[in-house]
């Protein structure tokens, strides 16, 4: 049994921070969105038809933050909105056609990018990486990305 002390963690915080925010800038695609809208639309494409303040809740930002996403995404023509037939001061928010395809464009662009550091590493890293994925997606509350 190890006995891991409050400064092994915290080094493996800091440690983990670094490489995750390292590796999202290596696979981030090369789209005229910004990461934050790529993350609110990849939640509207999996979640739709949501509301504004279940897409602040799980995108983990501000109201108004979301309502200047929705209006950049939906001048772009990747989102429309619909009226909550049970609240007239609400609406859902549902992707488009062609927001669907941009998420999955940015979703195969990042595959890719992926599959290129794995050619970076031996077997046993990638096998480190696969035994430690369920880990990551409950730390990221997520099951697929």
């Amino acid at each position: 049994m190890t006995h891991e002390t409050p400064s092994d963690r915290a080094d493996l915080a800091a440690r983990l921070a670094f490489s995750i925010g390292r590796l999202n800038r290596r696979i981030r695609p090369a789209s005229e969105l910004t990461p934050g809208q790529v993350s609110a639309l990849a939640t509207i494409v999996t979640s739709a038809p949501i509301r504004p303040g279940d897409i602040a809740r799980l995108e983990r930002v501000a109201a108004p933050t979301v309502t200047r996403l929705l209006a950049d995404l939906e001048s772009r023509g990747l989102v429309q909105r619909s009226a909550d037939p049970g609240d007239g001061r609400s609406f859902f928010v549902s992707p488009t056609a062609e927001g669907t395809e941009a998420i999955r464009v940015a979703r195969d662009e990042r595959a890719h990018r992926v599959l290129e550091v794995f050619d970076e590493l031996s077997e046993e890293q990638v096998a480190s990486i696969a035994a430690a994925i369920g880990a990551l997606e409950a730390a990221a509350e997520t099951t697929s990305a």
